[in-house]
């Protein structure tokens, strides 16, 4: 029996061979052409007698649907004595260019389900084991340009932009669901890294196979903290944890729990803090890399030389503390952070962040008010007073109950100006969070653009502090508790796509940004100012442009703050296409004012009514809703050269990899060849029903960018009590809190599971329609 206080109970008829403990290893020569798997067993023979045994390792991979085509297949015949247990490794088995496991947003998430049975003679099947296996290669050390730590994965360099987890749900209410979920928002957001903060746990195995699925890296930390382990303010006890064999124990047995989950990148022994020496040393002794792993070279394994699957691990570096060796400035001074709201333009100056690594940089999280007012009482839905400071500066004073829920204020006086106070002062719960998410998404968007920009010349990575919470408070989110997301996660989407355009909001030059491993030939830059009267003052094009691989590269100053009679808050929409077919590769919105001033013009500009046409299709099986909107900004544009692209996407496919066969020309029909992937097979196997087309139309006579609008998926209820929390959550959609410049039209996937017994409706609502609620489907 197996028994455990946050996870199932399980009972096990005794058999008298067990298997335990599996490992499983990947090798790779020739350039990644040939590679091996190497598998090493522990038996445990739980009788009397002699157990022969027949050992049996297989490897399949899936074709279409629930086709798997077996690629390897081998027996083997041991004898365990009995009582014993033993430790038996197979046989190497040889693959020839297998597909390999990528990070999220390079490549495919290539999975391989291996099993392992032992079959006792006279009794038949034992025990059998199973787990998914990625062949990849994972290599760390310190990068001599930057002093930052350098990821490569298959021999090439990774970027990493990832976010710090706490862990699911502070009640260990953990479920497969919620995991599935928390990881694809992840991967949604296109970030490549997790790091298992070391204040939480390691997590159950849903999480890290869901992390395998989506390309998500893993830092793992161990059970150490500085904060109750040697530092903080007093002092706290330097010998902790209380009993260091039984914390080694702990480490050893989650080892071998994590250790074949390809999405594992490295060990760390603690958060911001070093375990005390004896474990330390045993945690380097017993993690130490095998020398198939040491170097960058492809040598061949040596006869003399132990099996990789021997070791403990021996594929993965052990770091001994989140400050140290390449990650902030390396020596465990605390040099990660900040932790607030930050002028957008100061994450692209030089002096932000001195080292090539940061770990740790949060900033705000407001949610919706919906989520305020569905997790606080009526007294938690007052807003912060804005108090003026003699020195300029405002200073938010909020209420008791956001303080407890460690509130981060949109000001720093004295550095920083508040943020939602720049699009005039709120006056209610509404209005506030409102604002907040326009703060959300420049906050977040400028921070991993301004890591970007300066990629491989000063910075290898940034994790930001941090991506979720396990409770309702309000320090640093992407999404709520609730499963909400803010704005900050598409600023954040936005940001960091493999391939993206972009402007430097402290040069104000326009760059491309390319994370892949292909050279990009024929794009072209368009970028656009918009006013808000609904005229284009400024319009170019760059094109023919060549963009090396895992390169940034600087195109072109944006004239328009130096030209004659500039307006003082104005849009750009930036977009990068592909010239042989004039497909959209990558398309950023901004809105910005001149120098010395604020978005407060964008105050009356709320009372526009831009028409609106949103053509909705609906399929759905059973409780699960896939909603396609197109999306079209109906007023006139200024100028017909302008805007002749429409938005079909390079989007990553449900399987993961960068489709750049998306790239079609926009009078064929995209959506009838993107039919690649699992998610396209399962779909095509089975039978949906579909609703048909809708078309809805928001009248309106003003000509304009339709700006921040944002869809919303609600029960629809006849009896609707006032102030109910309607909402459906959690549900994906493909982007969120999006504008649109005359004429130009987007199309927005939504995807969500609904309660037995409900009908959803879909809603829409923006920064020009405040006051209403579109009901769309």
């Amino acid at each position: 029996m197996e028994l455990s206080t946050y996870h199932t109970t399980q009972c096990h008829k005794p058999k008298p061979v067990k298997i335990i403990d599996p490992h499983l290893v990947s090798s790779f020569f020739d350039q990644y052409t040939r590679a091996y798997l190497h598998a090493t067993t522990e038996l445990e023979n739980r009788s009397a007698w002699v157990a022969d045994c027949s050992l049996n390792i297989q490897v399949a991979t899936e074709l279409e649907g629930s086709v798997c085509l077996i690629e390897h297949l081998q027996t083997q015949h041991v004898s365990v004595p009995p009582g014993a247990r033993i430790q038996y490794t197979f046989p190497k088995l040889s693959f020839y260019k297998p597909n390999l496991w990528w990070p999220n947003g390079l490549g495919k998430q290539s999975l391989y389900n291996v099993s392992i049975t032992v079959d006792v003679k006279g009794y038949g099947e034992s025990d059998t084991w199973g787990h998914l296996f990625g062949f990849r290669k994972i290599e760390s050390h310190i990068d001599r340009a930057t002093g930052g730590r350098l990821f490569k994965v298959n021999g090439q360099p990774i970027f990493i932009r990832g976010g710090n987890w706490i862990l699911s749900d502070c009640l260990l209410r953990l479920s497969k669901e919620r995991y599935k979920t928390d990881i694809k928002f992840h991967a949604d957001m296109n970030l490549n890294m997790i790091r298992c903060w070391g204040g939480g746990l390691a997590e159950r195995p849903e999480f890290y196979h869901y992390c395998d699925v989506y390309g998500l890296l893993v830092w793992q930390e161990f059970w150490i903290t500085g904060d109750v382990d040697g530092r903080g303010i007093p002092i706290s006890n330097p010998d902790g944890p209380l009993d260091h064999d039984l914390f080694m124990l702990c480490a050893r047995d989650t080892v071998k729990l994590l250790r074949n989950y390809p999405s594992l990148a490295l060990w760390v022994g603690g958060n911001e803090q070093v375990p005390p020496d004896d474990i330390n040393t045993a945690l380097k002794n017993d993690l130490k890399l095998h020398p198939l792993f040491e170097s960058h070279s492809e040598n061949a394994l040596s006869i003399e030389e132990e099996d990789p699957s021997q070791y403990l691990d021996g594929t993965r570096v052990y770091i001994q503390g989140s400050m140290w060796d390449g990650f902030a400035n390396g020596k465990g001074d605390f040099t990660d952070g900040p932790y607030e709201i930050q002028n957008p333009e100061d994450f692209f100056k030089d002096n932000f962040y001195n080292y090539g690594f940061n770990p740790e940089v949060g900033s705000v999280g407001m949610p919706v008010a919906a989520t305020i007012r569905a997790t606080m009482p009526p007294k938690g839905w007052q807003i912060p007073l804005f108090k003026k400071l003699t020195n300029g500066y405002t200073e938010e004073v909020p209420n008791p109950i956001w303080e407890y829920h460690k509130y981060i204020p949109y000001s720093k006086p004295g550095k920083v100006h508040d943020q939602i106070e720049l699009y005039g002062i709120p006056k209610d719960l509404d209005d506030f969070c409102l604002k907040a998410q326009l703060v959300n998404y420049v906050q977040y968007r400028a921070l991993l653009e301004g890591w970007t920009s300066r990629m491989w010349s000063k910075y290898t990575g940034v994790l930001i502090w941090k991506t979720q919470n396990p409770w309702s408070g309000l320090r640093g989110q992407f999404y709520d508790y609730l499963l909400d997301q803010t704005a900050g996660f598409y600023g954040c989407r936005c940001a960091a796509e493999p391939i993206h355009v972009q402007l430097n909001l402290a040069t104000y030059f326009i760059e491309v940004v390319n994370t892949t491993s292909e050279e990009l030939s024929n794009v072209a830059v368009e970028a656009s100012v918009w006013d808000l009267e609904g005229a284009c003052p400024s319009y170019n094009v760059f094109d023919k442009l060549s963009l090396p691989p895992k390169k940034v590269m600087s195109i072109s100053e944006l004239n328009h703050p130096k030209s004659e009679n500039p307006k003082p808050v104005y849009f750009l929409l930036l977009k990068l296409y592909n010239m042989s077919n004039n497909s959209i590769i990558s398309r950023n919105f901004y809105w910005l004012y001149l120098p010395g001033g604020d978005y407060k013009l964008l105050e009356p500009y709320r009372n526009k009514r831009i028409p609106l046409q949103i053509t909705s299709k609906t399929s759905h099986k059973d409780s699960s809703y896939e909603i396609e909107m197109n999306v079209q900004n109906k007023s006139e544009k200024p100028d017909p050269k302008i805007l002749t692209y429409k938005n079909k996407f390079a989007n990553r496919r449900e399987d993961g990899e960068f489709d750049m066969s998306s790239l079609e020309p926009i009078h064929d029909k995209t959506e009838e060849k993107q039919k690649a992937g699992l998610f396209q097979r399962l779909y095509r196997q089975f039978p949906r029903e579909t609703d048909g087309s809708k078309i809805t139309e928001i009248k309106g006579s003003d000509v304009g960018v339709v700006f921040f609008l944002k869809f919303s998926v609600h029960a629809l209820k006849t009896d609707n009590k006032g102030g109910e929390d309607t909402r459906i959550l959690p549900v994906h959609y493909s982007d969120n809190y999006f504008s649109l410049v005359p004429g130009e039209e987007m199309s927005i996937k939504m995807s969500f599971e609904v309660p037995q017994g409900v009908t959803p409706r879909v809603t829409l609502e923006g920064w020009n329609y405040q006051s209403e609620v579109h009901t769309v489907i």
